[in-house]
């Protein structure tokens, strides 16, 4: 029966093995990035209004162009309508009073098409160049809005590279504490070393492991918000590829950073775009005191009988029509001048906003460039701090198993070692998200 169970185990995994792997999603940045464009609901919401912007476009075209129109109208007469002659205009000698007399028929049909177009209205030709740049700042927040998206999975993906590059560095340390605390045991049972050397080798391991297993929790914490960000579901496994690696910015980037944060973020192309909206409204609200011309044209068929049955396209008179119309408003209340005042001071409001926007992107782009030269300085003396820490362990155990030197200064050197790895793996972290913010700030992911 045990022999059974056995092979049902191993048959069972077979099975189950495969499904279970294939659940497992390997994710390289580019995927992570192209998962976090196609799901992000950020996005969706500005390739909407892109869309919308497009209508608009559309809409404020459409108002220049010729209006055409058909209408039909069929009326039955239930109680025909009369004038009043004099009773002596139909008989000489007839008394005084008056006579009514009906007119009109029972059935009456009137059918026709009329055209519009407009000549000269400001506030059309204007709206549609109004509508152009509100497209055009569309098209500039979906870029800032793709901007951000990717750099903030850059960041998260970075994120889980650090936890695993950090628990790795945790794990490194306690197998050189377990490698030290198996080499002391020996040693103690050998009575080479005294009883607290072993203690304390046994403690430094000790004190080593609750260290690993809270950086086992962050990769699992930095692992989810990917997912999260991702939008991928709870259940799904991921498995991170890539290396936490210092790459340097480009030159251009660094030393041209303020310029070049001016001229290409597209977030603030999205405010000067909507400043130029707000300047056009004001444009717009202007032109309603100005004249309005139009064209118009009219084309219809009418005709008239007593008898519905008996009506036939020989009972229909064609009549036609054209003109023009000339508008022009007189006063309506100060109404205008109060839309004009208003419109005038969004737009100032929105240069304000532009304003302080641009100041902000040059403080930031300075801040950046000095979080990357810090960053920078760190990871070159890191480097070499975490050779002079690799020589000294070993120059330190050396000396502990030769009998000249003491377990405390093997604890000390595997902490120094253990510090100085982690402190620049975190720099070379905080370098990548310094440089993420640039690119973020410089726009230089495109759709």
């Amino acid at each position: 029966m045990r022999v059974l169970s056995v092979t049902a185990a191993i048959l069972l995994s077979f099975l189950i093995s495969p499904e279970l792997a294939a659940q497992v999603r390997t994710l390289t940045m580019d995927d992570a990035i192209s998962i976090a464009v196609e799901n992000n609901r950020d996005l969706e919401v500005s390739r909407l209004e892109m869309d919308k912007a497009d209508y608009q476009v559309r809409e404020a075209v459409g108002t220049a162009l010729p209006n055409i129109s058909a209408s039909g109208t069929y009326s039955r007469m239930l109680k025909k309508p009369v004038f009043f002659l004099p009773k002596k205009f139909m008989d000489p000698d007839a008394g005084d009073g008056v006579v009514p007399i009906e007119v009109g028929s029972d059935n009456s049909y009137n059918f026709g098409f009329e055209a519009t177009q407009i000549l000269f209205n400001a506030a059309v030709f204007t709206g549609v160049g109004t509508a152009k740049i509100y497209q055009d700042a569309s098209r500039y927040l979906y870029d800032d809005t793709y901007n951000k998206t990717v750099t903030n999975v850059k960041k998260a993906f970075q994120g889980v590279l650090l936890a695993r590059e950090v628990l790795s560095l945790m794990k490194a340390s306690l197998k050189n504490a377990e490698d030290n605390l198996h080499n002391v045991d020996v040693m103690f049972k050998q009575g080479i070393v005294s009883e607290y050397d072993f203690i304390r080798a046994q403690v430094q391991t000790d004190n080593i492991r609750p260290r690993v297993i809270e950086a086992e929790r962050n990769v699992v914490l930095a692992t989810n918000g990917l997912k999260l960000l991702l939008s991928l579901p709870p259940g799904q496994e991921i498995d991170v590829q890539g290396k936490l690696e210092f790459v340097p910015a480009e030159d251009v980037m660094l030393t041209q950073a303020e310029e070049l944060a001016v001229e290409k973020n597209a977030g603030l192309k999205a405010l000067e775009q909507q400043s130029r909206v707000n300047e056009k409204i004001a444009t717009i609200y202007r032109s309603e005191s100005l004249p309005t011309l139009a064209a118009f044209g009219n084309y219809s068929w009418q005709a008239q009988n007593d008898a519905l049955s008996k009506i036939s396209s020989n009972d229909f008179i064609a009549t036609s029509q054209v003109g023009l119309s000339l508008s022009i408003n007189l006063f309506n209340g100060l109404q205008t001048n109060a839309r004009v005042n208003q419109a005038e001071i969004d737009y100032r409001k929105s240069r304000e906003q532009f304003s302080a926007a641009r100041d902000g992107m040059i403080t930031n782009a300075q801040n950046i460039r000095y979080r990357l030269d810090e960053a920078q300085r760190r990871i070159e003396s890191q480097t070499r701090t975490v050779e002079q820490a690799e020589k000294g362990y070993k120059i330190a155990t050396t000396r502990y198993q030769t009998g000249s030197g003491t377990q405390l200064e093997v604890n000390d050197a595997d902490l120094a070692l253990l510090q100085a790895r982690v402190n620049r793996v975190q720099a070379v972290y905080d370098y990548t998200l310094a440089k993420a913010d640039l690119e973020q700030l410089l726009s230089v992911h495109h759709p």
